[in-house]
């Protein structure tokens, strides 16, 4: 079967081809990008924007990264938020209903999820215990839909009050969901003990998370406020990210709120978009162990100078963390996520670490400007693996993080598409392939 099936697909190869021509001719954009690099419009939004670029007598001009939240800078909101443990609520609130709370409704907005963290009567022995995996991301998937099952209140409605319901209910229990996967994938794939801590009511999402997955339920003030900014970092970022563009998509069907932020999950699962941070640590702990944490400038170069020969580790040729489709000069999350991790780094006693990737970024976007001729940043993906580490957040859940933030995102896009472009999606195909009369099965 295995030979029929090879020997078919290179013989198709021959009659199938697409010639790269005809996407010009028919002025097919691929990856619905336009050849100056910009997405193609898709929507309107007022839930975020994202500013990396400005256009000057239709020409694309590199600018300062910005990140806006409904119309609030995101390093306002960080600036004004120092020591906050518990921003990502408020910034939660801010996206799902387009204003800033006052002291009352934020209050009471916490109190609402709180009430959400716990999990549905035998949940967690049926659904999460009973079926370990081995795949973290699909398990939160197949988690997600499993809520459907136990939606008391008509699973399938997509009413806007309904869906707003249900997307809190997700946002409260996937944190609690994805750290008690990861432990009992640990425990049964791993051998680990099995630690399953209750749920502590008087803790934000991420201090709860931290609680959850530490064997001793502690961390310091300074952790739960670096998760809570990593998590506010990836609450939204547009309408045109994959994730978001999917989970639009997807419910523009009049599906389910579950289907629609499980197929997020997936899109976010691939190594281009939420897995690039893992593919980051991979990296730079291939090119510390090649070069050492002591390396001089001129020796992480000629090590970006490999990478981008393909003359190291996977030989992709690919720096990742470096480069984004919309920043150019700077990538608003990454900075703030760096001058954290600097923080972090001081009080893990892991500064040499820290630098060692200021100095590979500064040289890998020199190397690319050099040989390209454009501007390119660290993008949040270069730091967040790295914070993660510092927090001892295992790999696996790396991704799973950027779920966290994200899925507040998802349902407000949800939500937004159904109150004022409520139409399936559909867009269109040009047909390139020849016109054929059927031949008869004795005849060819």
């Amino acid at each position: 079967m295995a030979d029929i099936i090879e020997r078919s697909f290179q013989k198709a190869l021959n009659q199938t081809n697409i010639e790269n021509q005809l996407y010009n001719k028919y002025s097919v954009k691929k990856g619905l990008r336009n050849e100056d690099g910009t997405g193609v419009l898709i929507g309107l939004t007022r839930i975020s924007d994202v500013v990396g670029y400005r256009m000057e007598n239709h020409k694309k001009i590199d600018d300062y990264g910005r990140l806006y939240y409904r119309g609030y800078e995101i390093r306002d909101i960080l600036e004004h938020n120092k020591g906050n443990h518990c921003l990502f609520e408020e910034v939660c609130f801010l996206i799902l209903f387009g204003y800033l709370p006052d002291k009352k409704e934020l209050e009471e907005f916490k109190e609402t999820i709180i009430k959400r963290y716990e999990l549905p009567a035998h949940f967690l022995e049926r659904s999460i215990l009973g079926f370990p995996a081995s795949n973290l991301m699909n398990k939160l998937q197949q988690e997600v839909l499993m809520l459907y099952n136990y939606d008391q209140d008509n699973p399938d409605s997509i009413d806007i009050h309904d869906t707003l319901e249900k997307g809190i209910h997700l946002i409260a229990k996937i944190p609690v969901i994805v750290c008690y996967t990861y432990a009992t994938k640990t425990y049964h794939y791993d051998e680990s003990s099995l630690v399953i801590h209750h749920l502590d009511p008087s803790l934000s999402i991420a201090q709860q998370i931290l609680h959850l997955l530490r064997p001793d339920g502690q961390f310091t003030s300074t952790e739960a406020e670096i998760l809570d900014t990593a998590l506010v970092l990836h609450a939204d970022h547009g309408g045109g990210n994959n994730s978001t563009f999917t989970s639009v998509v997807i419910s523009s069907t009049g599906t389910d709120l579950y289907s629609s932020v499980a197929g997020s999950i997936g899109s976010l699962k691939g190594p281009k978009h939420g897995g690039a941070n893992l593919a980051v640590c991979k990296q730079m702990k291939a090119a510390i162990q090649e070069i050492s944490l002591e390396a001089s400038d001129k020796e992480i170069r000629n090590l970006v100078r490999r990478i981008l020969d393909k003359d190291f580790n996977d030989h992709s040729g690919l720096i990742y963390g470096i480069g984004h489709a919309v920043y150019t000069l700077s990538d608003p999350r990454a900075e703030i996520l760096g001058e954290k991790c600097k923080k972090l780094a001081l009080e893990k006693n892991r500064y040499k670490e820290y630098q060692f990737y200021r100095l590979f970024a500064k040289e890998a976007v020199a190397e690319i400007e050099e040989r390209k001729g454009i501007n390119v940043c660290p993008n949040v993906d270069f730091y967040s693996g790295l914070v993660y580490d510092m927090l001892g957040i295992p790999e696996d859940l790396y991704t799973l993080l950027f779920v966290i933030g994200r899925t507040v995102g998802w349902v407000s896009h949800n939500i937004e598409t159904k109150l004022y472009a409520d139409r399936i999606i559909r867009p269109a195909t040009k047909y390139v392939g020849n016109i054929h009369n059927y031949i008869k099965l004795e005849d060819r």
